[in-house]
């Protein structure tokens, strides 16, 4: 962050989300390459989509796409409307 640039105060909650179990371990490790809290990655990503910027750059890019391979995740955002949750 720019020494000029001014810090928000905001108020943030514990929010129990179920999300898919591959793309949960791509954020988990996303967050942790970043170095930053799971929450906060969250947060940067849907901001820039609220706004239609690309939250990531390409270097970025490239290590989620590795992360996915790593664990599986080949759902992409056209699959967003089509899940369904597996029985127990």
């Amino acid at each position: 962050m720019a020494k000029d640039e001014t810090r928000i105060t905001i108020e943030r909650v514990q929010t129990g989300i179920r999300l898919e179990k591959r793309l949960l371990k791509v954020l988990k490790a996303l967050a942790e390459y970043r170095d930053m809290t799971l929450g906060d990655l969250v947060e940067g990503i849907v901001l820039h989509s609220f706004e239609g910027k690309v939250p990531f750059e390409k270097p970025t890019l490239k290590h989620i796409e590795d992360l996915k391979r790593i664990y599986g995740l080949t759902l992409t955002a056209s699959d967003s409307h089509r899940m369904k949750e597996k029985r127990a």
